[in-house]
């Protein structure tokens, strides 16, 4: 049983490392795959990573909202899922906070997000 574990431990670090650090703030351009009937595709979701929770362990998640047509949108993606294809990271934001669940009452200007200068 203990084998299994560290088994599962291992490959959710080495899926962990695979992606770029990122925090909330960021912006980031996910690729997931997503199953129709017997075929499989990749779909992009770029946005706004506003939350990480569980940051570590296995059941690490992270939020990511974007605006569409003045719709906001938010998808949660757990960190270890097979179907994660790619995360890129855009670009750095210049936040002062982890939840940033404030952008959700802004909206055009107002929600921006500084960049973080190198």
């Amino acid at each position: 049983m203990s084998q299994l574990l560290d088994l599962i431990n291992q490959e959710a670090k080495e899926r962990r490392a695979s992606f770029p650090d990122f925090a909330p703030g960021d912006t980031i351009n996910v690729h997931v795959k997503i199953r129709e009937g017997n075929k499989e595709r990749v779909q992009q979701f770029q946005g706004v990573v506003i939350q990480r929770r569980n940051a570590g362990t296995n059941g690490e998640t992270f939020t990511v909202r974007k605006v569409s047509n003045q719709i906001g949108t938010e998808r949660i993606f757990p960190i270890i899922s097979p179907n994660l294809d790619k995360i890129e990271l855009i670009r750095r934001g210049k936040v002062r906070r982890a939840r940033l669940f404030y952008l959700r009452g802004l909206s055009g200007k107002q929600a921006r997000i500084k960049e973080k200068r190198a």
